[in-house]
């Protein structure tokens, strides 16, 4: 399965452990959106193509 985490903020322990334990068996991708240089149009892509999304 693939897992797209967008990160609106800094990540707790607790968010950290969450991702790492979705790695171990899917496809995973991290996208901090507090970096200027972010895609959006890219951003807007992967909502669609990944099966989950989760904010934080």
């Amino acid at each position: 399965m693939k897992v797209l985490h967008l990160l609106k903020s800094e990540p707790d322990e607790t968010v950290n452990v969450i991702i790492d334990a979705h790695k171990a068996g899917n496809d995973v991708k991290v996208v901090d959106l507090k970096k200027r240089d972010i895609s959006y149009e890219s951003v807007v892509g992967d909502i669609f193509d990944y099966d989950r999304v989760i904010s934080w």
